[in-house]
């Protein structure tokens, strides 16, 4: 069946409400997609391990499903949003798998090494390594940037992923892989999401620059870039103006769903993408990146 892009999703204006950071998907309207009803699996990850940094919610809940219906046992990293991470829990398991729930803050070197130990210890190892998790907030100038935003949103975005991937590596066997996720921001800066910008940009380098330091050990990293996606950031940390017509501006004319993110990082962990490493895949809705 063909599926039209252009109507594939929800379109603005959107009656969104502003949430408190950083926002839960049942508080959304309208509530995202991340295949709930429509993910099908083929087998594609039997018997593998991940941990999904940002897996309550989003993209992170739409690769959780993804994965789990493809046959991986997943762990889901979270802040603080047990509501949403619950729900994620219950439709991973739903699908045969097991779920490990991991509250706490990425920013602290040592519960990105916790993250890793309890994977390992409830799962027995650990083969794909998503680092999703982000912060940003929507800023007019670079005079309303407080540095402890600044520092926070480097710390969650990059820094936790340097944690993550020091500490997995070694658990990781040939044939592993690291995704992370980031944006069409890395190579088009949004003025108003500075900082959250600069990060997406040095995850993209850094993501290089590990694939070839890795490549000796058989493990693949890659990166995804989404463009606008309907994800509980959004209504927490844009005006309410901006949320009403998100994604408006996109050449399909609507912001992309979770579910139309999440088949790209089941290709890159799966064996399918073996010769695929410092890659990135764009999911822009027609937007290139240069």
């Amino acid at each position: 069946m063909l599926i039209d892009p252009r109507t594939a999703g929800a379109q603005p204006p959107f009656p969104q409400k502003k949430l408190q950071p950083p926002g839960s998907q049942s508080d959304m309207t309208p509530t995202p997609d991340c295949g709930e009803a429509s993910y099908v699996g083929s087998g594609r990850l039997a018997g593998r391990r991940a941990l999904i940094t940002g897996g309550d919610s989003g993209i992170g809940r739409a690769v959780a499903i993804a994965f789990a219906r493809e046959g991986a046992d997943v762990a889901i990293s979270y802040l603080d949003e047990s509501d949403d991470a619950g729900s994620t829990a219950k439709l991973v398991e739903e699908a045969g798998q097991k779920c490990l729930m991991l509250p706490g803050d990425i920013r602290e070197e040592e519960h990105c090494k916790s993250l890793i130990r309890r994977t390992v210890d409830a799962f027995g190892g650990i083969d794909i390594l998503v680092n999703n998790a982000a912060w940003q907030m929507t800023r007019h100038s670079i005079l309303d940037i407080p540095s402890e935003e600044f520092d926070r949103i480097f710390r969650t975005n990059v820094y936790a992923t340097f944690f993550l991937c020091k500490a997995a590596v070694p658990h990781m066997a040939g044939g592993s892989a690291i995704i992370n996720t980031v944006s069409i921001n890395a190579d088009s800066p949004k003025p108003t999401l500075v900082p959250y910008a600069a990060t997406k940009g040095a995850l993209q380098n850094l993501s290089g620059g590990l694939a070839l330091a890795l490549a000796e050990k058989g493990i693949r990293v890659n990166c995804v870039a989404p463009g606008p996606i309907w994800t509980p950031l959004i209504p927490s940390t844009m005006d309410e103006e901006e949320v009403s017509k998100f994604g408006g501006q996109s050449p399909f004319k609507r912001p992309g769903q979770p579910a139309e993110v999440a088949p790209a990082y089941v290709l890159l962990a799966s064996g399918q993408a073996s010769y695929i490493s410092g890659a990135t895949i764009a999911v822009t809705g027609g937007v290139p990146m240069i």
